[in-house]
């Protein structure tokens, strides 16, 4: 295509009909501005990891080992082929682990989501890491490495929450921006149990994004993934004032965890909520709710929280949740104007999705995320927050 002035496409925002610059118009001026360093090494790796081509193929950055991103059907699938990084002593060199946590012994209907971080992996390779309208590339921007899994312990969820505390503190500690792939909602409370350890006298505000508000204390007698948020927000760190619930409702809300919200006054907005009010308003009232008094704050997203026509790959579908437009920009909204420490997207289950559609959305969510941590300026980081505390510490109880 010639760039031309007669070519409505790359017409200046100066134009004689004064109309401002269309977002394509800005994404196709926003790519020039990329560089091309994190590819050109990407290739050389490769080349040198993989063997120089055959004869036979002109194209001589293609190496005969398929190492990188391309093919995008081949290799092996961490997280958007991001460098796999066996010693996790090292989580500190990079700005952004990817963590899988395979775990669904919490789950009270359909199982599944402990092949969740499978799933999520396998169709993040469809993916390269720039995006078009945002102006990001994530290869050239940010060093992402997957740590691989924690070793979750299958039909003990006490011992695997113990597993994921400890390994999500560690990431935590390291400065590394932890982004965890469920695994189902039980986690919640060891990841943000995990985070907690690493705050000293700081406190976290916690946004949830769900169909379920998941604040029950036991459910069959144990702390299943109807129960994070009762458990985290008994934390002194985790206040439940900042606990922010985005897109409740429906059929599957029980009413003693309901109650539980009322007695700890947690901030619920439904689907219709959010809705009426409009997704800069919502942004605006988790956003404050979630930082008032707080220092920062961590996402967790249920991948049910989005209508289940297109998420049927989850433990729970529900109708008439948020559209996936409707919660990728609420999610931008708001990770652009709060301090993320973390992130988790939980209840893919791979053995219920269809074409991968839903794991590809939780795919979305988290380079969506990354994007809007870079172009909010929290990634990469210049040093370690001032949040983090160097020294491991026991949950402080603040309910009893």
């Amino acid at each position: 295509m010639t760039h031309n002035s007669e070519n409505p496409l790359f017409q200046s925002p100066d134009n004689n009909n004064h109309q401002p610059p269309t977002e394509a118009q800005r994404a196709l001026e926003l790519e020039t501005r990329l560089p091309m360093t994190g590819w050109q090494q990407e290739v050389s790796k490769g080349i040198e990891y993989g063997l120089e081509a055959a004869q036979s193929i002109r194209d001589r950055t293609i190496p005969t080992f398929s190492r990188g991103e391309l093919p995008h059907y081949a290799g092996i699938n961490t997280f958007l082929k991001a460098p796999y990084l066996e010693d996790v002593r090292q989580v500190g060199n990079y700005d952004v682990a990817i963590v899988g946590v395979p775990h669904d012994s919490g789950t009270t209907y359909r199982p599944g989501t402990r092949f969740g971080p499978q799933g999520i992996r396998r169709i993040s390779a469809l993916y390269t890491p720039y995006n078009f309208e945002l102006g990001i590339d994530l290869r050239e921007q940010i060093t992402i490495c997957d740590v691989g899994d924690i070793f979750t312990i299958p039909a003990n969820n006490e011992k695997s929450f113990d597993q994921i505390s400890k390994g999500v503190a560690h990431v935590f500690s390291s400065g590394a921006f932890p982004i965890i792939l469920g695994g189902d909602h039980s986690i919640g409370f060891p990841t943000v149990r995990g985070v907690c350890r690493h705050l000293g006298d700081k406190k976290v505000g916690i946004i949830h994004f769900d169909r379920h508000v998941d604040t029950q204390e036991t459910d069959l007698d144990e702390r299943m993934h109807t129960c994070p948020w009762f458990h985290a927000t008994n934390m002194k760190n985790a206040p439940a004032k900042n606990l922010v619930q985005l897109g409740i409702g429906g059929w599957q809300v029980p009413r003693n965890g309901v109650k539980v919200c009322r007695d700890r006054a947690t901030n619920i907005l439904t689907v219709t909520d959010i809705v009426e009010m409009g997704l800069d308003a919502a942004a605006e009232f988790a956003i404050q709710r979630a930082t008032d008094g707080t220092d920062c704050v961590y996402i967790s997203f249920d991948i049910d929280c989005i209508d289940a026509g297109f998420v049927p790959g989850t433990g729970w579908p529900e109708p008439g949740g948020l559209l996936p437009r409707e919660a990728l920009s609420l999610l931008g909204k708001i990770v652009q104007k709060v301090p993320v420490c973390g992130l988790e997207v939980v209840e893919v289950s791979p053995p219920y999705d269809i074409s991968d559609i839903t794991s590809l959305m939780a795919t979305r969510v988290i380079c969506d995320t990354m994007a809007h941590l870079v172009l909010s300026g929290q990634l990469p980081r210049k040093e370690k927050p001032a949040y983090i505390h160097p020294e491991s510490q026991p949950e402080l109880v603040a309910w009893t």
